[in-house]
């Protein structure tokens, strides 16, 4: 089973591209993050036409994610994160599908730091945390997957000068995550690639893509029923050089099958 997990930056805008992603990759499970439409607005049908079905928490302009499955309903747990009553914001999904627990996010960017918008990342991966915990009590087979917009480590980024003042890797949100993994989850993509490298983002902006000048902010972290199962996983990093991509490159986890 295949848990991908992309931040489209646009569902209506790279429907194409999108559509291309899950023919010719086919996942089990697509997490999707920066949906950036209402509810109504969501193209299911599209994705129906494909096999798939969708669940999903939109919001006008910006965030919103959804789950989709492959010829499988979502069963869904829940949709945004206890403890703070005003965040209206949409960037939490969970369902069961497929006999695991998968939890799409689209953690809060954080710039400019320090400041209200960096607060307000750190009290959410703090309720992050908790549900991951409550998940975690369950002793379920789970993965979190999305945009985490943390950069773990130095080897995580191609110039850890160039973002050394960034949210994304200032040493508060990369505690917040590391915290997460210290709770028992298993970074897959981080444990497979030790040496780093590897890259999620490329701005759109100053040739990054094509200089490769990315960095990785897009994780999946599995649960430890689940990462006793995990066969391989990547980055499509060639969906990021097609015509109006997104800027993120799509991630994923094999799993197998339960014994």
């Amino acid at each position: 089973m295949k848990v991908a997990g992309f931040n489209i930056n646009g569902v209506r805008a790279r429907l194409p591209r999108l559509l291309e992603w899950l023919e010719e990759t086919r996942p089990s499970v697509a997490c999707l993050q920066e949906i950036k439409c209402q509810d109504d607005a969501f193209p299911a049908n599209e994705f129906e036409k494909l096999g798939y079905k969708a669940i999903w928490h939109g919001q006008k302009g910006f965030n919103g994610v959804a789950i989709l499955a492959d010829g499988e309903a979502p069963v869904e747990v829940g949709r945004g994160l206890a403890g703070d009553p005003e965040d209206e914001h949409s960037r939490y999904i969970e369902a069961d599908v497929f006999g695991i627990r998968v939890s799409c996010i689209y953690l809060p960017n954080g710039n400019p730091q320090p400041g209200p918008k960096f607060d307000y990342k750190l009290r959410w991966m703090e309720r992050l945390r908790d549900r991951m915990a409550e998940i975690s009590a369950e002793e379920i087979p789970a993965v979190v997957i999305g945009d985490y917009n943390v950069i773990p480590f130095d080897r995580d980024v191609w110039s850890p000068a160039a973002m050394s003042g960034d949210a994304l890797m200032q040493p508060a949100s990369r505690d917040a995550y590391f915290r997460l993994l210290a709770d028992g989850w298993t970074d897959a993509i981080g444990l497979h690639n030790p040496r780093g490298g590897v890259w999620t983002y490329w701005d759109y902006q100053a040739g990054a893509w094509q200089r490769d000048h990315g960095f990785r902010i897009d994780h999946a972290l599995l649960s430890p029923e689940l990462a006793d199962r995990l066969d391989s996983c990547g980055v499509d990093k060639a969906h990021r050089a097609r015509e109006k991509a997104s800027d993120h490159a799509p991630v994923w986890v094999r799993v197998r099958d339960a014994a």
